[in-house]
């Protein structure tokens, strides 16, 4: 267990700004105008983390994978979602929990060209976004992609509105909802 959790720790993260943005828009919230609208939202850590939990030795965040006291792992990714009347997805930073074998294939694998050709890893959504009913707990697909670039996650297809929203694809005005969301 130590050696995932000193491998956890020796991930450096190296990717870009998670915002990515397009048009300004008038915001229904607060009645300004913004110069840019966030296309993405990334959640700094799994829903189960706290400073509590950082004081375990057996637990560590990092910007890409989480290990709560040796027991549970945690990788992140991107919930990407078509934007019909733009050229640019809108984009969920999320934590998916993997099971200890797959995370131990995913930490052994991080640095491996090619590893984009590797089986997708089953995951449960970890993380709380503004959709009802909860997202907790989603069933996920991981899917590695080249080294350098976040995996993708697919949900499981249900009727739940992210996954549908994943499926089918949001309109700009459906981005500025979740940005307001967000933002306020």
């Amino acid at each position: 267990m130590r050696s995932l959790v000193m491998a956890a720790r020796q991930v450096i993260g190296r990717y870009g700004p998670c915002l990515v943005s397009t048009t300004g828009f008038h915001c229904t919230c607060c009645g300004k105008h913004h110069d840019e609208m966030p296309m993405a939202f990334s959640i700094g850590a799994p829903a189960y983390w706290s400073p509590e939990i950082a004081a375990h030795p057996d637990s560590v965040l990092t910007p890409d994978q989480c290990i709560i006291n040796g027991e549970h792992f945690f990788i992140r990714g991107n919930i990407e979602i078509p934007v019909h009347d733009s050229d640019v997805p809108f984009s969920w930073g999320v934590w998916v929990s993997l099971s200890e074998r797959s995370f131990e294939h995913a930490s052994e694998n991080w640095e491996r060209e090619g590893r984009e050709h590797s089986e997708p890893y089953f995951g449960w959504l970890s993380v709380v976004l503004p959709y009802e009913p909860t997202t907790i707990n989603l069933k996920t697909s991981v899917h590695t992609q080249p080294v350098g670039t976040r995996p993708d996650i697919e949900l499981e297809h249900t009727d739940h509105p992210l996954a549908v929203e994943q499926r089918t694809g949001i309109t700009l005005t459906r981005v500025q909802q979740i940005v307001e969301t967000m933002m306020h």
